[in-house]
């Protein structure tokens, strides 16, 4: 780690920081310190650093806005990189869309809707970045992303430059398989003209129903398991009672039960409990086995 650590101070400089906590870049606002973060700029300094990690085969995560994720009390062990300001580029031409890994998946569905394009409306108020959300393939209403994207943009672990045609993606439920680890730099859709009134209706529309449902102002990593076929998750954990329970300071959410939220001051260590006591007590009462749909990162 000190010989990485030289390479890339001589690189980067004091925006190499040490022991970083990341509870801070989390929308948990849980998590314990990187052994090394790294804010990159362009997508050379990208290659750059993941070189020199893969050089000394130092394990490398790429942290984007830190939601869905369960970062550990213990911290990340090897390099933690985020996405600067230059990734969340949005360009627009014709039905075509660019979006930079670090664009939030809010500004990408706005900027969509004012272009009249249809197609990603149903991502309205999902949390995150573009480059996260389409490694989750996320979704939300019936859409998903993987219905829109046309290619990939990423840098391997080597450090080299790839895109990817979507012909060569896998997507499924809650997750996008590639051919190789990437660390997505952008994604490219493609959408379809449409009537910009009736987009901005399906716009409010989304957006009261999340207000209605989903647990506000409060510190959460979204939907904490994927719903099983033909069911529903929240249903299930209401069904077994675990609404409202909780184990220290998190607790599954009064308004949405597949919801846990930090009260103040949770770790990673309750959460993770609380996720573990709801699976079993869903799997001895109904049989199913719930599959979360956060990721946990980090040393546990």
């Amino acid at each position: 780690m000190d010989a990485l650590e030289r390479d890339l101070y001589h690189r980067f400089g004091s925006r190499l920081e040490r022991n970083q906590p990341l509870a801070p870049y989390t929308s948990f606002q849980i998590g314990g310190p990187a052994d090394l973060m790294l804010t990159v700029e362009s997508e050379d300094e990208l290659c750059d650093a993941l070189a020199a990690a893969h050089r000394y085969l130092t394990p490398v995560f790429c942290l984007g806005s830190g939601t869905n994720l369960l970062v550990s009390d213990r911290g990340v062990r090897g390099l933690v990189i985020r996405l600067g300001r230059a990734f969340a580029l949005i360009e627009i031409e014709g039905t075509r869309v660019y979006a930079g890994g670090a664009a939030k998946c809010r500004a990408l569905v706005e900027a969509s809707v004012e272009a009249g394009l249809a197609g990603l409306e149903f991502g309205e108020g999902i949390p995150g970045t573009v480059g996260g959300g389409l490694l989750m393939n996320a979704g939300a209403f019936g859409g998903e992303m993987s219905a829109a994207v046309a290619a990939v943009h990423g840098v391997t672990r080597e450090g080299l430059s790839k895109t990817l045609t979507k012909d060569r993606l896998q997507f499924h439920y809650r997750k996008a398989v590639l051919p190789e680890a990437l660390f997505i730099t952008a994604v490219e859709f493609l959408l379809a003209p449409g009537d910009k009134e009736r987009l901005r209706a399906r716009i409010a529309e989304v957006r009261a129903k999340r207000a209605a449902r989903q647990p506000a102002g409060i510190p959460n990593a979204g939907s904490i398991f994927k719903n099983p076929p033909g069911m529903f998750a929240a249903r299930l954990l209401e069904a077994c009672g675990l609404k409202d329970q909780r184990i220290g300071k998190a607790a599954f959410s009064e308004r949405h039960a597949n919801f846990i939220v930090n009260l103040g001051g949770a770790k990673a260590d309750d959460v993770r409990a609380l996720i573990e006591a709801a699976q079993t007590k869903v799997h001895q009462q109904t049989g199913v086995h719930l599959e979360p749909e956060i990721k946990l990162i980090g040393e546990w």
